[in-house]
Order: structure tokens, then sequence, then C-alpha cells
């Protein structure tokens, strides 16, 4: 924690708080849909498919907002805030489209915010600690994804009306990360002195910026677009969306769960602790490990986990550490996938299109996640929950083995060297 700047701990912790939130209703909403409202499978991997792939066409929106004179925390602060109103939007509306509608807010919420805090958390650190600061960030971040459940879950137990209650709560949880993060992560026109050491650096006059280096890019959607002509960046981000593609929810992962091993209801909203256990215990070492090793390696390893994950599910005999097992390779996929595929990304985006870079990337990946909601709730529908996962452990083994050969050419370096013993120069 001490080697990573301050911009990141604090935006590490307004993600911790808004995790809680998050996870509050990702905890119980696959519940609330399937057995409150009683939708199918085809229409909750409509309403899934909504709720996490539609922030992927809104990341290029505010990555471009947020580039365009380094308006950083105004467009996170945007995106946290819409969020956190549809948290009581939630009380009021029961029908598939009025969910749909809700929901689709608060991933568009979800999109204006995580380029911009991408950005921010990449200009705030240097090139070759990349890796460590998205992995300290994302194990604070998956501090509150980890709590989250387990008061939801509390919450479920001791109150009457249970979904309302946990709603609710979560409106208030969001709302104080809201708060923490106008007051205290530094803006565009706030000092960074008392950030962090490093941020004192940041305003140090830096030398004569020549047309190679960042200051000379123009930022614009035409621009933005035009990172994809660096092959890097391009495979970087045709890999994403492909292995994105055979990526079955975690909503889908924890209904398979229950219908497998039969988890009571009540004990549902604890599932994803486990993979936001595994997470917070790895998140840091995988980053280190990917600054060391190579992104790339450490993010088709991720998806191992994964495969292996489905693997176990498929299996004919359930003993009582299955589950376990399963969810800590969930958790171990997205410590290798999350902040790495960031820091991977981050190193080949000039700092003025940062925001807009890291949100291609994201934004391929999401898509892909959006149609393998579609499909997976499709096939579940028409074959039932194991030939449907038998199917998509097919598809994720094909596209880790076609990413593994589309891989970019060389290691991903910086795109604009840092100086020794300086930092990049940063705008967060």
């Amino acid at each position: 924690m001490r080697a990573v700047p301050g911009t990141v701990l604090v935006l590490g912790t307004v993600s911790l708080i808004t995790d809680i939130s998050s996870e509050m209703i990702t905890a119980v909403l696959p519940l609330y849909l399937v057995t409150e409202l009683g939708l199918s499978p085809l229409g909750f991997g409509l309403l899934d498919g909504v709720y996490n792939g539609v922030s992927g066409v809104v990341r290029l929106v505010g990555g471009h907002l947020a580039d365009r004179g380094r308006r950083y925390k105004a467009i996170a602060a945007i995106g946290y805030g819409l969020s956190a109103l549809c948290r009581p939007a939630l009380l009021a509306v029961h029908g598939m489209m009025s969910i749909g509608v809700v929901l689709a807010t608060d991933r568009t919420g979800k999109g204006l915010r995580t380029a911009p805090r991408d950005a921010m958390i990449s200009l705030a650190s240097p090139s070759d600690t990349q890796g460590r600061s998205f992995g300290v960030h994302r194990a604070m971040d998956t501090a509150g994804a980890l709590l989250g459940p387990i008061i939801a879950f509390f919450v479920m137990r001791t109150t009457v009306d249970g979904f309302d209650a946990v709603f609710t709560v979560s409106f208030c949880v969001a709302t104080t990360g809201v708060v923490i993060l106008l007051l205290f992560v530094p803006g565009r026109d706030h000092a960074l002195s008392g950030t962090s050491e490093q941020a004192e650096q940041i305003e140090q006059p830096q030398a004569p910026q020549t047309p190679e280096e960042p200051e000379a890019v123009t930022v614009s959607a035409r621009a933005a677009l035009g990172l994809l002509r660096g092959r890097e960046l391009r495979r970087l981000t045709v890999c994403a969306a492909l292995l994105g593609l055979a990526t079955v929810s975690d909503s889908f992962l924890y209904l398979l769960l229950q219908h497998s091993l039969g988890v009571p209801d009540e004990w549902f909203p604890l599932l994803p602790v486990g993979t936001a256990t595994a997470f917070l215990l790895l998140a840091v070492p995988v980053g280190q490990a990917a600054d060391r090793f190579g992104s790339w390696r450490v993010f088709l390893v991720g998806h191992g986990g994964l495969l292996a994950a489905y693997g176990l599910l498929l299996l004919p005999v359930h003993g009582d550490g299955l589950p376990i097992v399963v969810l800590l390779l969930h958790g171990a996929f997205y410590a290798a996938t999350d902040g790495v595929l960031m820091a991977a990304a981050a190193v080949s985006v000039p700092v003025p299109l940062r925001s807009s870079g890291l949100a291609l990337v994201q934004t391929g990946q999401a898509a892909t996640r959006f149609v393998c909601s579609l499909l997976f709730g499709a096939a579940w529908t028409a074959w039932g929950d194991r030939t449907a996962l038998t199917a998509a452990m097919v598809a994720l083994a094909a596209c880790v083995a076609l990413s593994a050969a589309l891989r970019p050419v060389r290691p991903v370096r910086p795109v604009h060297p840092v100086h020794p013993g300086r930092p990049e120069r940063s705008s967060v």
C-alpha cells in the first residue's frame, strides 16, 4: 500500500465503498429477477446482458469526454452519481422493461466512470508499476465486493421486506462513495501535493516537449479510434473481445452453482463472497507478477483458470468442496484479468488519450460479454444448463487458443518512456 500513489488509494477507497453498494444489488438481483419476478433464463440473460454490456458502449463516450480538457474527476463523479440514483429506483419498478431501463441507466453510470478512473490510476503511477497500482486498486475494490454480499445477506435475514431493504441501504452506501470522491480525489484544478509524494512531483516543470511527446497528440474521437492502428493495442483489444465472447457472467455462474447444489435462497447472496475473497487475496501479487512476467501471459493464464472452473461444474459428482474451488478459481480469473488488462493497455496509449484508449479495450470486451449473456441464456432455455455450459467451455477453449496465436507481437512497452527517477507527467 505504501508503494503506490495516494491518488490510487483514495480512488480505491471510493471504489471499495461503491462496490459495497453495487455488489449488494448484484448479490440479490439474479434471485430477485428469477424467483420474485419469475423470469425465464432467456429473459434473465437479456437483462443480465443489459446490466453488463450497456456500460461498454458508454465507456467510449466517458473516455472521450474525460480526455477533453482532462476532466477525469468530473466525468467519474457524474458516473458514480448516476449509478447511486438508480438504487432507490429499483424500489419503484417491477416489470421487465422498467427494470431494464433502470439497469441500463445504472450501467451507463458505470460506463462513464470506469475509463476516467482507470486513467487517473494509470497517470498517477510510474510505468513500471502499473500492474501493482491496478492490483492495489482492484484489491480495495474487491474488499467492497466481499462486504457487499455479506451485508445483503444480513439485511435479507433481518428484515421483512428483504429486497426493498437491500436497495435502500445500497443507495445510502453509494451516496457516501460519491461524497468521498468529490471531497478527496484531486481534480484538474486542485493541488495534488497533499495526496502523495508522487503527486508532489507531478506539477514540477518538465523538459520542453517535442512533437513525439504526449502533449502533441490531438484529443478527438478520430484520434482515439486511430489508436487501433497500433498493432499491440489492436491485437489486445481483439483478444479481449474474443475472450469476452465465451465468458459466462457471474450471475449465471452463481445460478449454475445453486442449481447444481441446491443452495437455499437465503444463502444465495453469499456465493459472490468466495469470488471476492480470492480476488482480494490475489489482486496485488498477481499485479506484481504481471509487472515481472508480462501482463499478456498472466491474462491468458487467468482465462485458463476460468476454463477449469467450467470443467469442475460439469463433473458428474459434486463434493462438498466443489463450490469453494469453483469460486476460488473464479476469483483468481478476475485477479489475473481485470486490472491486468488495463495495465497492459495503459502503456500502449499516449497520455492525452489514456482514458479513450482504455475505453476502447473495455468496450470491446463488454460488448462481447453482452452477446455471451444473450447466447448463454438462450442456450440454457433451449438445451438446459449443462449443455449450455459445455458449449461455453468449448468456445472458451477455442478463444484462448486463438488469442494465444494473436498475442501482441512484442512485449507491451510504454509509448513515452519515463525519465529515470521521475514519474510520468499527470494531471490527476
